[in-house]
């Protein structure tokens, strides 16, 4: 990435929004500017999981001001990242529809592994370089993350649905600090992060590091109390415990280091972090200021493995798991990228140089088959449901979506889509693949000579399809599934037209 190039990562937590603009010098991201506004979304989700009109219009607002500060950036150079406040609410798409507007960019919801993924690459690259086996714990909001790695590299991660706001709000509701209270928390989030005992046991990992939030702040109490700074052990997280029941209650509770936003959280991510100290048998924990966002602007930078080749590896990890026939998504990836290329080139609002468009549809390509091994008849169903609820490295969640929208409309009726049917880029990645999926019936490499696919230059919303007269004699059957498929797309807004020259 050339030196001077402006980066800026968005940060949407449960608990804060934060906005981190900085440029590259000589591979490295310099920070220039660090804005965070407490906006505790995650309090906001009613008893249906919907997030409320205030919680909504408090999340709008921050990111009104964020886009102000973002005007002027390119799309290449600012990612917006979610997490599990909008990884849960139901009606995070209304939400998210009026965010992005107001950001000016879009924002990605990543799964839990995937934030997992992305805070430790954000840590380890704030960290020296060593052979230590690392356990990284990360308390946020509503969701813990747990990761084992080394290096770079992690190794094993897991998210968590236990945080702060969460906890707050369920064991100290009406701010008030007991000792029962305490115990009532801690014996919860153990009950939730007992799971992880085997996977992240004291033999797996060699230093224990926490990563911003809860962490953070806790340890800001401890060395504003005399603590060393740098770590957290079992001693101050006992004596914080012991001050906070001293108090009572939030608003009586006066901590030097302790900021006026964590007041009323404390008590929820005290107890989550004391029941993983005993849980994973920690005796101390170093701090870290490696996060989520960092991680984030190192994908930016190209910094961390390259993005492709994390979702690479997470399209051929599904494919194994899945037992697909990985011969046959190739070769139907191999001609539904040909089709595309035939298309991008007439297709006037789509993006010709948007390699990220070909990629996408070869992943669709090689993963159409995925739920065979469940049902042959409805396997497009059950390989759309899969993507939807996968937890794929690299992926955000609405990009699996669109994946599994692929996958779904790759045969049958087009209607059934939960698509925009105006979105020109992706009624062509379908096309090209439903046509790749017709003309590789076969299971073998088929014959294109003589086959041509474009968009006409004279009607709004038309694809065409020609060949050879000799094309349509040799093979007949694809000819025939090539006329089916022009009244497939009848009941849609665009109309598909199939002829010989």
């Amino acid at each position: 990435m050339q030196d001077g190039t402006r980066l800026a990562a968005v940060d949407l937590g449960s608990n804060s929004f934060r906005l981190e603009i900085g440029h590259v010098e000589h591979g490295q991201f310099y920070r220039t500017e660090y804005l965070k506004e407490t906006v505790r979304q995650g309090s906001g989700l009613d008893e249906e999981r919907n997030l409320t009109p205030e919680a909504m219009q408090r999340g709008w607002d921050c990111l009104a001001r964020f886009g102000e500060r973002l005007a002027g950036f390119d799309s290449t150079e600012v990612c917006a990242v979610a997490t599990q406040t909008l990884r849960e609410a139901r009606n995070r798409e209304e939400f998210l529809h009026k965010a992005s507007e107001f950001l000016g960019f879009p924002i990605d919801v990543i799964s839990g592994r995937e934030e997992a993924r992305l805070i430790y690459q954000g840590v380890a690259h704030s960290l020296p370089p060593s052979d230590e086996r690392r356990l990284v714990i990360d308390i946020g909001g509503r969701s813990t993350e747990l990761i084992l790695g080394k290096g770079w590299k992690p190794k094993m991660m897991e998210s968590y649905r236990v945080g702060s706001i969460a906890w707050s709000a369920r064991y100290f509701a009406d701010n008030q600090f007991t000792r029962h209270a305490f115990q009532m928390a801690e014996i919860a989030a153990k009950a939730v992060l007992d799971e992880a005992l085997n996977a992240y046991r004291p033999d797996a990992w060699d230093v224990a590091y926490g990563s911003a939030g809860t962490v953070g702040a806790i340890g800001d109490i401890l060395v504003a109390a005399g603590w060393a700074a740098g770590s957290v052990d079992r001693e101050g997280l006992d004596w914080l415990q012991d001050k906070l029941i001293s108090a009572k209650s939030a608003d009586r509770l006066r901590l030097a280091g302790l900021k006026d936003d964590r007041r009323t959280i404390i008590g929820g991510g005290l107890s989550v972090l004391r029941a993983v100290f005993d849980l994973l048998q920690i005796d101390r924990m170093h701090l870290t200021n490696g996060g989520l966002r960092h991680g984030v602007l190192l994908n930016l930078m190209g910094n961390t493995p390259d993005q492709t080749d994390v979702r690479a590896r997470s399209v051929q990890r599904l494919e194994s798991k899945f037992g697909t026939d990985t011969t046959h998504g190739l070769r139907v990836a191999k001609v539904a990228l040909q089709l595309f290329v035939q298309l991008q080139s007439t297709l006037k609002s789509v993006n010709t140089k948007d390699e990220r468009l070909g990629r996408k549809l070869a992943w669709a390509a090689q993963l159409h088959e995925i739920g065979s091994r469940i049902s042959h008849s409805d396997y497009h169903k059950h390989g759309a449901y899969i993507l939807d609820n996968s937890d794929a490295l690299g992926f955000s969640l609405p990009e699996l979506h669109r994946l599994s929208q692929l996958v779904l409309g790759h045969r049958g009726k087009l209607r059934k889509l939960e698509v925009d049917f105006e979105d020109a880029e992706f009624m062509a990645q379908l096309l090209a693949l439903r046509l790749a999926v017709i003309l590789c019936h076969a299971r073998r490499d088929p014959d294109l000579n003589g086959l041509q696919l474009m968009c006409s230059a004279t009607k709004d919303k038309t694809f065409v399809v020609t060949c050879l007269s000799a094309w349509m004699q040799s093979y007949p059957q694809s000819a025939h599934l090539l006329r089916e498929e022009v009244l497939a797309w009848q009941k849609t807004p665009w109309v598909l037209f199939f002829s010989p020259d």
